[in-house]
């Protein structure tokens, strides 16, 4: 029987369709494998460095650090090729962990912040290299003998150089009256930390100051003439459709219910459940181990030229070009060739958490917990996905 051309194609079409398919359903297979080698093999690492013979599984890494929650993304290939919740959000609830909610992403702020000051660089709103004190309006930098010669510019601020003081914040407690961004730099009664002053020349050398980033902040207002949270979500979160990311104090209603509560070192829920961060571009994102994999995968996007709708690949190659003495400007980099990697760590009160991407090639994970004792666990599970993975080490102590 001779069969029609029609008949002939619709037969082709089904058997290319069915290689499709088993070609995706191998992929799907081998992902749920390397996934499910994750989660059974982490490792403890002495102080040394060195790994345990003895693999563990993720949940009973969790339960020896007293960890209650982990949240993961992994990606490759400029994708999210999984993600998963870990353990609880609210122990007293015990409600569980998913992919949408959301934790504190600490001093990760500082890396989203710094794309959206090379954005406003970009725009014309200040430059990298000019004195601060020429755009700031509502506060100035105290001059005095460090700042004589050298100013305080974007670029050491990002690159904690700046010689500015301060190196992180406690944040307030909810039932607190909080002190306004200029309170903080001049410092007041209200304020628990001290005020923001240069100690050291600017440019001299590194020094992580959560106090640069603030007057960062307070540049990125004054010069843009919006409040922070709404530049932010117009310069990075919309265009990336972050949706479960949010700069603001007081959370959107329908983020509200998908808080992890964050725990102290003794499983102690922090008092209200978290802190809050008037410093926003230092600690005061919330958001979602998929989201922060959107925001990797951007930047290294542009940082290669493939897709500079967040930022010019010159932008992006000027973050991730090492400072003499520190680290990129605006986030860490470390590595080399196919290692070459940019990250970002982040510590607030009851929460840890880690992002880092293989700047060549689109691929490497986030993690963030709901406990001071993350990072050691962070570390493991670090180490478990490049083994998995068989990636290059992505731990910043590696």
């Amino acid at each position: 029987m001779k069969l029609s051309h029609s008949t002939l194609t619709m037969m082709f079409l089904a058997l290319v369709g069915c290689s499709v398919n088993n070609q995706e359903s191998t992929a799907a297979n081998q992902q749920l494998a390397r996934q499910q080698a994750f989660e059974n093999t982490i490792r403890s690492i002495d102080s040394d460095g060195n790994s345990s013979a003895l693999a563990s599984t993720l949940k009973a890494r969790m339960k020896a650090y007293g960890v209650p929650a982990v949240s993961i993304a992994v990606f490759d290939n400029n994708q999210v090729i999984w993600s998963k919740g870990y353990g609880r959000s609210d122990i007293a609830s015990n409600q569980k962990v998913t992919t949408e909610t959301l934790f504190q992403a600490a001093s990760i702020s500082k890396a989203v912040t710094s794309v959206a000051a090379f954005k406003m660089i970009q725009n014309g709103n200040f430059k990298l290299n000019q004195d601060v004190n020429l755009k700031l309006k509502r506060w100035q930098v105290p001059e005095n003998q460090f700042t004589q010669q050298q100013k305080v510019t974007p670029s050491r601020i990002m690159s904690h150089t700046s010689g500015l003081n301060v190196s992180g914040f406690e944040g307030y407690a909810q039932n607190q009256t909080l002190p306004s961004v200029v309170q903080i730099l001049q410092g007041s009664d209200l304020s628990n930390s001290p005020a923001v002053r240069v100690f050291q020349t600017p440019g001299e050398s590194e020094y992580y100051s959560g106090g640069g980033m603030t007057v960062l902040q307070l540049l990125m207002e004054d010069t843009s003439e919006q409040p922070f949270s709404q530049l932010m979500q117009q310069l990075i979160l919309k265009p990336l459709n972050m949706k479960q990311s949010s700069f603001e104090l007081a959370l959107p209603n329908e983020l509200q219910d998908q808080i992890a509560k964050g725990y102290d070192s003794q499983q102690t829920m922090i008092e209200g459940g978290y802190h809050l961060y008037p410093e926003k571009a230092a600690a005061g994102l919330w958001s979602t181990p998929t989201d922060l994999a959107k925001f990797m995968i951007a930047l290294g996007k542009a940082y290669r030229g493939e897709d500079e709708t967040l930022l010019s690949q010159q932008s992006a190659r000027t973050m991730l070009t090492r400072v003499p003495g520190a680290g990129g400007t605006g986030i860490g980099i470390d590595g080399e060739a196919d290692a070459f990697r940019f990250r970002h760590s982040g510590g607030n009160a009851g929460y840890t958490c880690y992002a880092v991407s293989f700047a060549n090639s689109g691929r490497g994970f986030v993690v963030m917990t709901n406990s001071d004792n993350g990072f050691q666990l962070i570390h493991e599970i670090s180490r478990a996905v490049s083994e998995a993975y068989g990636w290059p080490a992505m731990w910043m102590r590696e």
